[in-house]
């Protein structure tokens, strides 16, 4: 056994650090035995959404989690936390937990326990093998949006500098790249424009494809916080939560925002409303948008769209008439067909009427996961390190002279999506995959033609911390991984905000740290000089400022994980002149604590929340925005005498996580959430297939079928049903299409039919 592989595995006393190693039932999270009492407290962002919600870590004399409280004086939740926010510590403890390397057995077929000796010889054997008979680009990774930056940002360059591979993504393409692909054409660089605060600071605020309060309830408790008697307009074809809070619901046809919101700017350049002076001197491609909109009238886009007239009157004289307005989109934009183009629309909006980089303003992208912004930013797949590109031959030697690698190890140009990483498994390309904190098997859309797909591999690798997900019952080898709160990194949450993640529970039996893997894997794979310098997460954390500096994404500034956690967090960009300017003390930017109670009280000049584009300078080399727009595209797959109705999925309960492989070891959260498939049918359509609520009822699509319990409610309109996308059998349903320019899948709308069981 290497040295470096003993100290992680048999470091079980003194000082918590990353990867020391014990037993969940050595110290019983999720409740707070009567022997235990805390004795000190810390603070960690929670690793569930990308709210970036600070959480109170009580602990007890070892150092270890036993309960916590929201943090009061944090800026993004100011006290607050959500169901998952709440019980994010009980995962950690799940009876299922990976806690020894698995490898399947060629005789039984069976996954059984090894050293990790034998599972890293199996891994670099098997993938070096597949290299030597396939070529450098027969293996793949895909990711996701969970792990920490630094973890991320190791993963990539050991993948791509390391192992010579090209072809690696994330699932962050699942929710965020048409959000990233968006602003980086629009603004050149992908860039939320906002802060927590203009949720606060609106007169109107437009949510179109978002429901924040199910998805990003402390957003939604921001929201509330608004004093200024905004207008709250949901922009959605179902009657969602936050649509019934709202003052407008505008109930439109599936997928057909495109044209509603190109419809908005015919109306907005009709009235004269559009704010010509900052056009002129800040964008460019107004004229050729504005000729091209003359076509979609309030005629045209109420009969598309569904739409009256009068409500696409209302909608403009908000967007027009009010001071301050912010627009919102998330996965109902994102998970589209014509994504891209939607949220450019929205974009679009925002320049035209100059509400960007003013308060209660924007074209606000709400991120999905935890980390999904620090994926974006270095998860080394569709951009280089830092935000850079990989066909930039300048961008190129930059990098590699940061890292002190050859620049001919930093590959030409980006690979695959994970959809095209999909299809090159399928005709036999690539033939090795390594799955990090995803399960592609329970959430790819198309679900069965998914499984087939990875049934192909030559060897699949799952790097998880539960051995149970679909794909790693697939898997040849499972690597046990440690979990949020067993490691320590830092997050970027929905609002640019640094967040950092402290480790404060022990990884069970023999799982390491993600980042600790990685190291192995360098290591045995014969690379692990090149990663000589990424020593800790933390020392990876300066070497990333180092690729941030100079770039729209700077965080220079920030001087190490205590700055960080003692400023409550830090918005990019924080430069290094930026830091000089604040003159900031050991304290860093910290403030009165009775300024944070009060979220209405002015931050002075600490910073705590700051937006983009004050200056209206973009990041395109002219420092304009562009409008950017294409004709709208039918749906992929419309309803039809067959399949009668379309299917809308999403998040059914704030208590519920994407897959549920977290939340559903919470007896709590199982308790708030339901436990089998539901589907919601409007009365009309129920009372004609003779269908009552609580009907057992089965839905079927041209690609399989899903048993489920009928809902008859008004939510949706006739014509359509919702299903809550955490459950595996919905995925059967889904039609495999996807946006042209982010390569994101088209989850929200597909043509079913449903009958009584």
């Amino acid at each position: 056994m290497s040295s470096s592989l003993e100290n992680l595995l048999h470091a079980r006393t003194g000082p918590m650090t990353s990867d020391m190693v014990l037993h969940p039932a050595d110290f019983g999270l999720g409740h707070v035995p009567a022997r235990l009492n805390p004795v000190a407290t810390t603070s960690s962002v929670c690793g569930f959404c990308s709210t970036g919600c600070a959480l109170k870590i009580h602990l007890n004399e070892k150092g270890e989690a036993i309960n916590l409280t929201a943090d009061p004086h944090y800026p993004v939740n100011l006290g607050m936390a959500c169901p998952k926010g709440w019980e994010v510590l009980t995962p950690l403890a799940a009876p299922d937990r990976a806690i020894t390397p698995l490898l399947r057995d060629p005789h039984t077929g069976e996954l059984a326990a090894v050293t990790w000796e034998r599972a890293l010889a199996a891994f670099t054997g098997n993938f070096q093998r597949i290299q030597r008979e396939h070529g450098p680009h027969a293996l793949a990774f895909l990711s996701t949006g969970q792990i920490v930056m630094e973890e991320m940002a190791l993963l990539g360059a050991l993948a791509k500098f390391g192992m010579g591979m090209l072809h690696v993504d994330s699932n962050t393409r699942q929710c965020m790249a048409t959000s990233h692909v968006a602003y980086k054409q629009s603004f050149g660089f992908d860039a939320p424009p906002f802060t927590y605060r203009d949720f606060e600071e609106s007169d109107a605020l437009l949510f179109i494809g978002a429901n924040p309060c199910i998805a990003h309830p402390i957003m939604w408790q921001r929201v509330m916080m608004n004093r200024r008697n905004p207008e709250i307009v949901v922009i959605d074809p179902r009657a969602t939560e936050t649509a019934q809070a709202a003052t407008l619901h505008v109930p439109l046809r599936p997928k057909s925002d495109l044209t509603l919101l190109y419809g908005l700017a015919h109306l907005l350049i009709s009235r004269g409303t559009v704010k010509r002076e900052f056009v002129a001197a800040h964008t460019t491609g107004f004229a050729g948008f504005a000729a091209f909109v003359r076509d979609f009238t309030p005629a045209r886009v109420a009969a598309e769209t569904g739409v009256p007239e009068t409500t696409l009157d209302r909608l403009a004289n908000i967007i027009g008439r009010r001071e301050r307005v912010s627009l919102w989109w998330t996965m109902g934009v994102n998970q589209g067909h014509e994504a891209t183009r939607t949220a450019q629309a929205i974009i679009n909006l925002a320049l035209m009427t100059g509400n960007i980089g003013r308060p209660g303003t924007g074209a606000n992208s709400i991120t999905g996961q935890c980390n999904a912004m620090g994926s974006r930013l270095f998860g080394n797949a569709t951009s280089l390190l830092g935000g850079y590109d990989f066909g930039s031959p300048s961008d190129r030697a930059h990098v590699a002279g940061i890292l002190r690698l050859d620049p001919a190890r930093i590959p030409d140009r980006a690979g695959y999506a994970y959809d095209q990483i999909l299809d090159a498994i399928d005709r036999g390309e690539i033939r090795g995959l390594w799955v990090i904190a995803t399960d592609p098997a329970h959430s790819w859309i198309n679900q069965t033609h998914a499984r087939a797909i990875l049934a192909k591999l030559d060897f699949l690798v799952v790097q998880d911390m539960y051995a149970t997900s679909e794909t790693a019952r697939a898997a040849h080898l499972v690597l046990p991984a440690a979990g949020w709160g067993e490691k320590e990194g830092v997050l970027i949450n929905s609002e640019r905000r640094l967040g950092l993640v402290k480790k404060v529970a022990r990884a069970p039996g023999q799982a390491l740290s993600d980042f600790a893997i990685f190291k192995l894997i360098a290591d045995a794979w014969g690379c692990g000089e090149m990663f000589r310098t990424w020593r800790s997460p933390e020392a990876t954390f300066q070497i990333l400022k180092e690729l941030s500096r100079g770039q729209p994404c700077d965080f220079s500034g920030i001087r190490d994980y205590a700055h960080i956690a003692d400023a409550g967090g830090i918005q990019w960009p924080f430069t290094s002149a930026d830091a000089d300017s604040l003159r900031i003390s050991d304290s860093g930017l910290r403030i009165a604590q009775s300024e944070i109670r009060d979220p209405q009280s002015e931050i002075k000049k600490t910073d705590r929340e700051r937006r983009l584009f004050s200056d209206g300078k973009f990041y395109h080399a002219d420092r304009r925005a562009r409008f950017l727009f294409d004709p709208p595209r039918p749906l992929p797959e419309a309803s039809d005498a067959k399949y009668p109705f379309l299917l809308l999925t999403g998040r059914g309960s704030s208590a519920q996580w994407h897959t549920g492989s977290r939340t559903d070891k919470s007896a709590v959260l199982r308790k708030l959430a339901p436990t089998v498939l539901t589907v919601e049918i409007h009365p009309a359509d129920a009372a004609a297939a003779s269908i009552a609520s609580g009907d057992r009822v089965v839905v079927r699509s041209r690609r399989g079928t899903a048993e489920a319990i009928a809902l008859v409610t008004a939510t949706v309109q006739t014509g359509q049903l919702f299903m809550p996308m955490h459950f595996a059998a919905v995925n059967r349903l889904t039609f495999a299409a996807f946006d042209p320019h982010s390569r994101q899948p088209a989850y929200k709308a597909c043509a079913v039919a449903i009958a009584p069981e």
